[in-house]
C-alpha cells in the first residue's frame, strides 16, 4: 500500500518532519511518500495562505507523475482544498483535521484543538463544521507560535501546555494537535497532561490504511461526483498521466 502525504506549504523541512511522523504511524507494508508544492506559501496562516495552498496542493496532485498511490493524506490543519481533492483523485482522501476530530470523538465526549496562531480558529471551526464534528469541540486555542516557530521544541512544548490548560478548562477531555508541524508532540505532552492527545497525521494515516484495506473510496454520487468536463486553465502547462490514483 502506498500513501501520498501532501504538505500544505512549500517548506521542505516541514514535509520531511510530517513524513517521519506518518511513517512511524504506518503499518507494515505501507509506503509513505511526501509531496511539497512547488509554489504557494512558505507556511499557511490565514485565509489568503489557505486558499493559495489549496490551489497549490491540487496542482501538485494534478501533475503528480510518481508511483501509483492508494490513498492521499492532506497534512494541513484547517486548510482548504479537501473537497476539491476528493473530486480530483480516485483514491481515498483523508484530511488530518477531520481524521483527528473523528478519533478524538471516540475517546471523549468533547475535545479541544491546540493550534498555532489564534487567527487560524475560524478556518478550523469551518473545517470541523463541514466534517460534522464541530459540536463536540469544546475549544480551539492558539499557542501564539507561527508555523515555522515549531522547530523550537522546548518553546513549542511550553506554549502547548499553557494552551492545553485553557482548552481543558473549557471542557476538553481529549486534545488534538492543531498543526501538522506539531507531529510527534503528542508523545511528550500526553504523559504530562494525563489525557489522550491525537496527532492528525498519525490519525489520517491509520484511517487511510483502513479505507484501502476495506476496499472503500470516495462516493461519486452527489457531492464528490467527477468534475464536469470543461476547459480549465491552470497556472502552468498541463502534464497528463495515465497512472492510476489521479484524474487529470
Amino acid at each position: 500500500m502506498r500513501i501520498v502525504v501532501t504538505n500544505c506549504n512549500t517548506t521542505q523541512e516541514m514535509t520531511e518532519e510530517i513524513v517521519r511522523g506518518a511513517r512511524a504511524a504506518a503499518g507494515p507494508g505501507t509506503t509513505v511518500d511526501g509531496l511539497t508544492p512547488a509554489w504557494g506559501p512558505a507556511s499557511a496562516e490565514g485565509w489568503l495562505d489557505s486558499y493559495l495552498s489549496a490551489a497549490a496542493v491540487l496542482d501538485t496532485l494534478r501533475t503528480y507523475d510518481g508511483p501509483p498511490y492508494d490513498a492521499v493524506v492532506l497534512a494541513g490543519f484547517g486548510e482548504h482544498g479537501r473537497e476539491g481533492v476528493r473530486e480530483l483523485v480516485d483514491a481515498p482522501v483523508v484530511d488530518i483535521t477531520e481524521a483527528a476530530a473523528h478519533l478524538a470523538c471516540l475517546l471523549g465526549r468533547r475535545y479541544g484543538v491546540v493550534t498555532t496562531l489564534e487567527r487560524s480558529r475560524g478556518q478550523i471551526e469551518d473545517s470541523l463544521e463541514t466534517a460534522g464534528v464541530a459540536r463536540n469541540c469544546a475549544a480551539i486555542v492558539g499557542t501564539g507560535l507561527n508555523v515555522l516557530d515549531l522547530g523550537d521544541e522546548e518553546r513549542t512544548e511550553t506554549a502547548f501546555l499553557a494552551a492545553a490548560e485553557r482548552a481543558c478548562a473549557a471542557g476538553a477531555e481529549v486534545l488534538v494537535l492543531g498543526c501538522a508541524g506539531m507531529t510527534g508532540l503528542q508523545r511528550i505532552v500526553g504523559e504530562k497532561l494525563g489525557l489522550p492527545v491525537v496527532d492528525g497525521v498519525a490519525a489520517a494515516v491509520k484511517l487511510a490504511e483502513s479505507l484501502v484495506a476495506l476496499g472503500l473510496t470516495t462516493s461519486r454520487i452527489g457531492t464528490y461526483a467527477e468534475p464536469l468536463p470543461k476547459r480549465r486553465v491552470w497556472g502552468r502547462p498541463e502534464r497528463r498521466s495515465l497512472r492510476p490514483g489521479r484524474r487529470g
